[in-house]
């Protein structure tokens, strides 16, 4: 029975397309996340309402963006950008296709 519960609750996390960015700060700081929709996401954080590490850094600017057939991809691949140092993430908003071929 447990089984078909775990089933169901990754089917539930993979109904919705979900995104990974990367927004830059206005103290040239850069903030991941993930959503399902980025205008809002984007629109709400530039607002003051989003992460309490972009509350104090805005405006913020959208410079990079990933799509994800599911929740749960889009938390995992959110945790690896999260361990990329800031080199890292700059390259990888620079040539975004290079990251992808290289497997990450």
């Amino acid at each position: 029975m447990s089984e078909s519960l775990d089933q169901t609750n990754d089917q539930a996390m993979c109904e919705d397309m979900a995104f990974v960015y990367i927004l830059e700060c206005a103290d040239n700081t850069y903030y991941t996340g993930w959503t399902t929709d980025v205008d809002r996401r984007v629109t709400v954080h530039n607002a003051g309402k989003g992460a309490r590490y972009t509350r104090s850094r805005r405006p913020v600017k959208l410079v990079h963006v990933e799509s994800f057939g599911c929740r749960q991809e889009a938390m995992r691949r959110e945790w690896h950008i999260k361990q990329l140092s800031r080199k890292q993430k700059e390259e990888l908003i620079r040539h975004p296709a290079a990251d992808e071929a290289a497997g990450e």
